[in-house]
């Protein structure tokens, strides 16, 4: 139950979750302060009720005065922990007050796809279900709707401020080191992670991938019944491939479900994981399937801008981090030329060296970490130094042949020179679209 009348809260960030969650409380009855330290005119228009007060450009008020904090996912947890009485992210608060059971969705990859692709599947098997969370649609803006089920996409920051959340399905995809300049180790990132699983009862289920090992690990803390899903199998329960098909199995024997469209390597592994949280669910994998032909995925996600002169330009800006980057180079044979760099997040580069050896014919490093990069590569791919986005897409097209793929897939974060990675695609696209020919 989720009482919010009467209470003093404080919200923590007025970014999109943020300002969901101080309206979402304040027209509970809640006494609302809502505070972020940039200045005003950076923010735009908040259109928050009156009731809210916001104050900001200033330090934040001591959490200590206030029933409930409701930090943003941006903010780490020491600027409230020790403070609070209480504190609870929106995620927290959307399941308190949503009736209808909950699919949660976590991993270091393809958190967004999932999501999208589940909710696809779910309204193909005749269920009314929508998606939100971490993929840019607050989780309370789902609350009051006319749903059957909802599914949260989750993250390691917004896990850290859970207390009680209990999704019916969590699944977490892959477990690769990331955000470790505020985890501190990857072992902190992964418990962070594993949150998803800790009020489990035996009534819920964990979808794991049974390919990580990491993941896979992680089955001795689940609670309820687990599934796996695999590139191969057979699974006692879970979804793999063979022959290019998917196999599903609950109980009893397997059944064949046809993946229509193009589903090989990482896309595979995201489709697989759909299905086996459908099936967990309690849904119909042969009508959910029904949802692979026409899905569109997301943009930022090894995403063709366009193809011109035998060329193939590909926006990956949301790979932020190593594993991702990865898993786009090892997605094309075709020669590469690879635009990466941005914000350092903590991380150890040397996986690309291997990788992008053999693959890309040069990369083209910009932002802050391309100095640390061009050391990861160690000659194993010839450098070159841009200064920005543009002109790593002016020299890539310099530089292109006929049959060549330039691909954007950074493995940093894009805060030193963008607003977000969303930001960074669009220009990206921008740049690619403005001297392609016509």
């Amino acid at each position: 139950m989720l009482e919010l009348a009467g209470q003093k809260v404080l919200v923590l960030g007025l970014g999109l979750s943020g300002r969901s969650a101080a309206a979402f409380c304040a027209e509970r009855g809640a006494a609302v302060v809502a505070a972020d330290e940039r200045p005003p005119e950076s923010l735009g228009a908040l259109d928050l009720p009156p009731a809210v007060a916001v104050t900001c450009g200033g330090p934040f008020p001591d959490p200590a005065d206030f029933d409930l904090v409701v930090p943003s996912p941006g903010v780490p947890p020491a600027r409230y922990a020790g403070r609070a009485r209480r504190a609870w992210g929106d995620v927290e608060l959307a399941a308190r007050a949503l009736a209808v059971p909950l699919v949660a969705v976590t991993g270091t990859n393809g958190k967004s796809t999932v999501s999208l692709l589940l909710e696809a599947m779910l309204r193909a098997s005749g269920l009314r279900a929508e998606a939100a969370g971490n993929l840019g649609r607050p989780a309370l803006g789902l609350v009051g709707r006319p749903l059957d089920a909802a599914i949260l996409e989750v993250s390691s920051f917004q896990l850290e401020t859970t207390e009680s959340f209990c999704p019916r399905v969590a699944v977490i995809l892959n477990l690769a080191p990331d955000h470790l300049d505020r985890h501190g180790s990857f072992e902190a990132y992964v418990e962070a992670k594993a949150r998803i699983l800790a009020h489990q009862t035996g009534a819920d289920a964990a979808v794991l991938n049974r390919d990580d090992p990491v993941v896979w690990a992680l089955r001795e803390r689940a609670r309820g019944r687990v599934f796996g899903f695999a590139r191969s199998g057979p699974l006692a329960r879970g979804a793999w491939s063979d022959a290019g098909a998917a196999w599903v199995r609950d109980e009893g024997d397997p059944q064949r479900v046809p993946l229509a469209g193009d589903w090989r390597g990482a896309e595979l592994e995201n489709a697989l994981a759909a299905l086996t949280a459908v099936v967990a669910l309690g849904g119909d994998p042969q009508r959910a399937a029904g949802a692979l032909a026409g899905f569109e995925r997301p943009p930022h996600r090894c995403e063709v801008v366009c193809r011109a002169q035998d060329v193939t330009w590909v926006n990956d800006s949301k790979a932020t981090n190593v594993a991702a980057a990865v898993r786009a180079l090892e997605h094309f044979a075709a020669p590469v030329i690879w635009i990466a760099g941005g914000r350092d997040k903590g991380l150890d580069f040397a996986p690309l060296a291997a990788v992008a050896k053999g693959r890309a014919r040069v990369a083209l490093l910009l932002g802050e970490a391309a100095p640390e990069l061009e050391r990861a590569l160690d000659g194993r791919v010839a450098c070159e130094r841009t200064r920005d986005l543009e002109a790593a897409v002016a020299r890539a097209r310099e530089l292109a042949r006929p049959g060549d793929v330039v691909l954007l897939s950074p493995a940093c974060a894009s805060f030193d020179q963008f607003a977000s990675f969303e930001e960074r695609g669009e220009r990206f696209r921008s740049a690619v679209l403005a001297g392609a020919p016509r």
